[in-house]
């Protein structure tokens, strides 16, 4: 069913169990696996001009960190890109550009009338992403997969 799953990761905790479930993926379907880092452009002219090669230096440095932090979570060859633009619009070229069956992402999940509110990269993919997109909610501190999937008990 998967063939091809794209990570798309910006290298913060709340990415991380959106990470674990593309791998567990890649994993039962045998996918190859794509991670995609992507330096927001805006972040970058938006800073100080004296300071512009050195933010995007750090963001290149981050984005490195990021993708070997997935590679550290799997035993799977895991192809690793950065690169540079408005982050929906990367995701959404990068994901046709590779043949992606699925694009994961994680999203800080927000509850509440804040969630309408949000505008964040994950829900501009979710819209615009002709590969359908997989997002991956943070857990609150308080919360656990097993309270939302049950045990494997519970599922039989």
């Amino acid at each position: 069913m998967f063939e091809t799953i794209v990570i798309a990761t910006d290298g913060s905790e709340s990415v991380r169990r959106a990470v674990d479930v593309a791998l567990d993926l890649a994993d039962r379907f045998d996918a190859a696996v794509h991670c995609l880092y992507v330096i927001d452009e805006g972040d970058v002219a938006s800073s100080p001009e004296r300071l512009r090669v050195e933010m995007a230096e750090a963001l290149e440095d981050r984005g490195t960190e990021a993708i070997a932090e997935v590679r550290e979570s799997t035993d799977r060859e895991v192809t690793g890109a950065i690169e540079e633009g408005h982050p929906p619009s990367v995701i959404d070229e990068y994901a046709r550009e590779v043949d992606a069956d699925v694009v994961a992402m994680g999203t800080r999940g927000r509850h509440g009338e804040n969630r309408f509110l949000i505008g964040s990269v994950a829900e501009r993919v979710v819209r615009t992403c002709p590969v359908p997109v997989l997002t991956v909610r943070q857990l609150a501190t308080d919360e656990s997969d097993e309270e939302l999937i049950g045990t494997p008990e519970q599922a039989g």
